[in-house]
């Protein structure tokens, strides 16, 4: 199972050169900044070492597949398909790296058999080397925007095949890429296999000089449901009653304000509605908290203990992990992100658990999962605070309409499910593994 060595491709650009020797010069400075941010986030200190390269866990025996992602969303995606992989290949272990405190404690319970999880090294090539060093990877996988001149350097030195998988790239950043030629294609070219989310980043990459980029699934479309504790999921369910309930979720500064003025219109026409708010950052918390009293609304708080009492009108659910709980309890959900110009975020999640799914206008990052949603009754744009009231208002008097809904949402997340044996056969074979 252990791949083919080659030879690196063609000889970097002086420009990455010239990035190696500054991420050098600065590496000292970027673990200062992040290791303030695992300390804030409560990480075990032991563990800070991992982002200078030094690792906390040993190498398993045998073959091992590294995988890169940025943090929750990217980290959380590939899980399905390393347990794809684990099944196709029963000597096979995984390493999952990402960058944030938040990925880890969110992958700390969910690692499919095998997969260990470390903090990505800084992208020096010192740091590179003493975690290449260490982990000797036979493959190495990276997710979505990953490309991190250091580590993808210094894998192909060492003849280590590389994969880019779900990979996405805004039109300002092909321009922003298309500028430093040379060098997108010397980065693009060391990879066997590049695995594009949508059409528009396919023809983005073959423009900048990739020769093998591919437009295929969405790898958010085929990650398993987000986990839900059913005790839990029952308990709150009795706490509602019969009372309407949403759930907002992911919400950045600018949408808390539409998404209030909606419940605010919606109590008109329906008193007993309760919208369960989840911050995309938890830690924005007690500022979103301050929002909801200054719209004059009454709430409880998650992070606190407190349950959704009969005279709660928003409940803040601020805490970690347990989005899957907020969209099962919710007939509908509304995905935020597409308020402001975030991009969007994941529609999936809220379809596997069998939600209406409403978004707004802004979701260049998941252009392509919201126009087939909207084509097949999945989902449904709305453009401001009115037409968000007014479709939940629908949605909550028209039963049948929201069960269609609901019905169109789950069908449209299984239908995902067919294309992830696919694309695990043929990042083995670009791999040279099996």
């Amino acid at each position: 199972m252990r791949p083919e060595r080659g030879l690196p491709p063609a000889r970097a650009t002086m420009l990455v050169g010239a990035y190696a020797m500054a991420a050098r010069a600065l590496a000292p400075l970027a673990y200062r900044r992040v290791r303030r941010k695992l300390a804030a986030h409560g990480t075990d200190p032991s563990r800070f070492g991992e982002r200078l390269g030094h690792a906390t866990l040993p190498r398993s025996a045998g073959p091992l597949m590294w995988l890169h992602a940025a943090s929750v969303g990217e980290s959380l995606s590939v899980l399905r398909l390393i347990a794809q992989l684990g099944e196709m290949h029963p000597s096979l272990n995984f390493l999952l790296t990402s960058g944030t405190a938040t990925s880890a404690q969110m992958l700390a319970t969910r690692l499919p058999p095998r997969c260990q999880h470390q903090f990505a090294p800084l992208d020096s090539p010192a740091y590179v080397k003493r975690f290449l060093n260490h982990w000797r990877p036979d493959a190495a996988v990276f997710v979505e925007s990953e490309m991190w001149p250091c580590m993808l350097r210094g894998a192909a030195r060492r003849g280590i095949p590389l994969a880019l998988l779900n990979a996405r790239i805004s039109d300002r950043s092909a321009r922003g890429w298309a500028r430093m030629g040379a060098t997108a294609r010397y980065l693009l070219n060391l990879f066997t296999m590049i695995h594009c989310q949508d059409a528009r980043t396919a023809s983005h990459l073959t423009a900048l000089g990739a020769p093998n980029a591919t437009h295929g699934a969405n790898l958010k479309a085929m990650a398993a449901p987000l986990p839900c504790d059913a005790a839990a999921l029952e308990f709150l369910r009795d706490q509602i009653g019969e009372r309407p309930v949403w759930t907002v979720a992911s919400t950045h500064p600018g949408e808390e304000e539409v998404v209030l003025s909606a419940h605010l219109a919606l109590l008109g026409t329906h008193p007993e509605a309760l919208m369960i708010l989840v911050p995309r950052h938890p830690d924005r918390a007690d500022a979103v908290a301050q929002m909801i009293e200054a719209a004059g609304l009454s709430y409880g708080r998650r992070s606190v203990g407190a349950l959704p009492g009969a005279q709660d009108q928003i409940y803040l659910a601020d805490t970690l992990g347990e989005l899957g709980l907020w969209y099962a309890l919710a007939p509908v959900a509304c995905i935020a992100g597409s308020f402001t110009p975030v991009g969007g975020h994941n529609p999936f999640e809220a379809a596997h658990a069998g939600a209406a799914v409403l978004h707004g206008p802004l979701y260049v990052n998941f252009a392509q999962a919201y126009a087939q949603m909207d084509a097949k009754g999945a989902a449904r744009q709305v453009a401001d605070t009115s037409e968000l009231a007014a479709q939940v208002s629908h949605l909550f008097s028209a039963p049948d309409d929201l069960r269609a809904m609901q019905d169109a949402a789950r069908n449209f997340a299984h239908a995902q499910d067919d294309q992830l044996a696919t694309l695990a056969t043929t990042l083995c074979a670009a791999l040279k593994l099996g």
